[in-house]
């Protein structure tokens, strides 16, 4: 069983957004007094405190008086935010990211938990704990019902905000039926700067969204924004302080909607060409296992990588080569296939980065080299 994602937009009335945003506070206050109770508990004792003990901390000060307000939403929201700190403390132990920060109210993503057994969804209209009924934005994506009744299952349901809109973020069970894959297809994609993918498969490569107008239309007028907003602290500095006026402010959000905007742009296309990808339906895919962390130290190439998405790139077309049934390999990561000659296998060592033409000096293939890599990916042979 394959679960699909989606995001449903929420028309709340002032009430209710009042309430919205108290929830997302309320999930960060419990976020932010985890980690410190953590930190101080592990201090005094020199023991790591489990997610059992700091939910039941977590409930004694819930009762106090002077933390009435937590009891103003669903008691499930502190609950997940507590258990979500010790899961990102668990990732760092596994060394699979940073050491868990604390949440700030400007930076951090504005998002809250709610019970998936405590949904109640009808036509246009989805109902929250403590909340009420909000009008949405569905199209018939939601199973209709009571949740807990009808015993629907979804999968870690969100509430978030993404500077503009309120959305329902949760996934749903989903059968995908099996499809016939070409057991004679196979298919490499290098990745580049000048374009995003070239794939073996396809005669035009896929190229760099950043490089078009609309993108670059938004950029300049995001820089524009940014200066305006730069100069509007210099005129307001006092000292060593930048004082924060409400004109700042009003620069600040635009500035954030932009680059909110400029993010969805490059995801969209990302979706658009792994789908076209996986939709040939080869029986199996071939990438490079990139460094994506370490190319991103190369200060010439770390903001056009960032804005390539690489690192998406690939968390993408694993999870639709996976959907599909399609084997996806990840070839070694020093394994030359810009070196290697697509006809002949010979090694050209010298090759600079300059070259973007391939010229083989035994067999003459002349090539682009870009195709000539995935080429070469696609006729990868495991160890």
């Amino acid at each position: 069983m394959s679960y699909k994602a989606i995001k449903i937009k929420l028309f709340p009335t002032r009430e209710q957004e009042k309430l919205l945003w108290q929830s997302a506070g309320t999930a960060r206050f419990a976020y932010n007094w985890a980690k410190k109770f953590a930190d101080t508990y592990y201090r005094l004792y020199k023991k790591s405190l489990n997610v059992g003990k700091a939910r039941k901390h977590f409930t004694k000060l819930r009762n106090r008086k002077k933390y009435a307000w937590l009891k103003e939403v669903s008691s499930e929201i502190p609950q997940q935010a507590i258990k979500d700190y010790f899961e990102a403390l668990d990732k760092f132990f596994k060394k699979v990211s940073g050491y868990p920060r604390f949440k700030s109210r400007k930076r951090s993503a504005v998002s809250f938990y709610h019970s998936n057994a405590k949904f109640t969804v009808s036509d246009n209209v989805i109902k929250l704990e403590k909340i009420g009924e909000i009008r949405m934005k569905d199209d018939g994506r939601l199973p209709r019902g009571n949740y807990k009744r009808d015993k629907i299952k979804v999968c870690n349901p969100r509430v978030k905000h993404n500077g503009k809109y309120w959305y329902v973020s949760l996934c749903v069970e989903n059968e995908y039926e099996k499809c016939k894959l070409d057991k004679d297809l196979s298919v490499g994609i290098d990745l580049g700067i000048k374009d995003l993918a070239t794939v073996s498969n396809f005669e035009k490569p896929f190229g760099n969204i950043n490089k078009m107008q609309r993108v670059r239309r938004l950029k300049k007028q995001l820089r524009r924004l940014q200066r305006q907003v730069s100069r509007k602290y210099e005129k307001n500095r006092s000292g060593n302080r930048y004082l924060k006026t409400n004109n700042i402010m009003k620069l600040e959000r635009r500035i954030k909607l932009l680059h909110k905007r400029l993010s969805d742009i490059r995801l969209n296309y990302l979706h658009q060409v792994t789908i076209a990808i996986a939709k040939t339906k080869p029986y199996r895919i071939v990438m490079e296992d990139l460094n994506v962390k370490g190319m991103m130290k190369n200060k010439h190439l770390a903001k056009v990588i960032s804005e390539q998405g690489f690192a998406k790139f690939i968390e993408l077309m694993k999870y639709k080569a996976e959907k599909f049934g399609i084997e996806f390999i990840q070839a070694d990561r020093f394994y030359p296939s810009s070196k290697t000659c697509s006809h002949c296998g010979s090694i050209k060592k010298d090759l600079k980065l300059s070259e973007r033409i391939y010229h083989c000096s035994c067999c003459g293939l002349t090539i682009d080299r870009d195709k000539n890599a995935s080429i070469n990916l696609a006729n990868y042979k495991l160890a």
